[in-house]
């Protein structure tokens, strides 16, 4: 069901792979309440994914940028803005990869050259972007600009390894650029921290498909969906949530703050 909380608004959304990421899912529902849209997504993930049928059903244009890159960025922007014919009121940052955890090295063997990538491309890469759009002015009056981020920045999940650093880091430039970029033109930064979900990306972490199956019986609610992330998104893209920034958002059916459940007592007693 559209409600319309987009209309006029223009956005652009990084990160969507395939039908099974929450950046596409995001694209969709965005689309659907009337936004316009600018794809982008790193030079090699548009080779491996399906960003083009994506840009044929929300009638968007696709600009591949790799976000750790200045020069791409403002080549990015520069082609958003031109193509909206004005400025753009918000973005998605849906960027995450990890080397370490790609070549198997556990937490306490990290490679660091792999470890400086990996908060480069999956947290620094928020604040160029952040960085890039104030520099070009680039981001209307009350836009909103959000990242998508996880609860290993707060606990410790193991096989989650270096990435949870780099969400925590990812939550930091969150709080940071975003108390000056309120102050500058009200533009309000937030992360949503997402229930485990089933994206390409996600299935990589080790012990994925068991984790989901747990988080699902810690969450009074279950474990929110990618479907039900991107409407979540939506509304921090709306003028109804004008006043909410510099935040952490647990979107996760109750999981970051239950202790135990009788679903898992009574499986661990098993």
């Amino acid at each position: 069901m559209s409600y319309n909380l987009l209309k006029g608004k223009k956005g652009i959304i990084f990160g969507a792979l395939d039908e099974r990421s929450i950046a596409w899912k995001t694209a969709l529902r965005c689309h659907e309440e009337g936004a316009e849209i600018v794809l982008s997504n790193a030079p090699v993930a548009m080779r491996m994914g399906e960003i083009n049928k994506l840009a044929e059903k929300v009638n968007a244009p696709v600009v591949a940028a790799d976000a750790t890159s200045m020069d791409d960025l403002k080549k990015l922007f520069e082609t958003a803005t031109k193509h909206f014919n004005g400025g753009v009121d918000f973005v998605l940052h849906s960027i995450g990869m990890s080397l370490n955890v790609r070549k198997g090295k556990s937490y306490t063997e990290l490679d660091y050259g792999f470890n400086q990538k990996t908060l480069d491309i999956s947290a620094m890469s928020l604040h160029r972007v952040l960085r890039t759009a104030w520099d070009m002015d680039a981001i209307n009056e009350w836009g909103s600009v959000v990242a998508l981020t996880y609860i290993a920045a707060q606990r410790v999940f193991p096989d989650y390894s270096e990435m949870a650093d780099a969400k925590a880091l990812l939550e930091s430039v969150t709080r940071s650029f975003g108390y000056h970029y309120a102050v500058k033109k009200k533009v309000r930064v937030n992360t949503v921290s997402q229930s485990p979900t089933a994206t390409t990306a996600g299935s990589g972490v080790k012990g994925f498909d068991g984790f989901i199956d747990y988080a699902d019986k810690m969450s009074p609610l279950g474990n929110a969906t990618g479907d039900q992330c991107a409407d979540y998104c939506v509304s921090l893209f709306s003028d109804l949530t004008r006043m909410v920034t510099m935040q952490n958002l647990f979107h996760d059916g109750g999981f970051s703050f239950t202790g135990v459940t009788p679903q898992v007592i009574e499986q661990m007693g098993k």
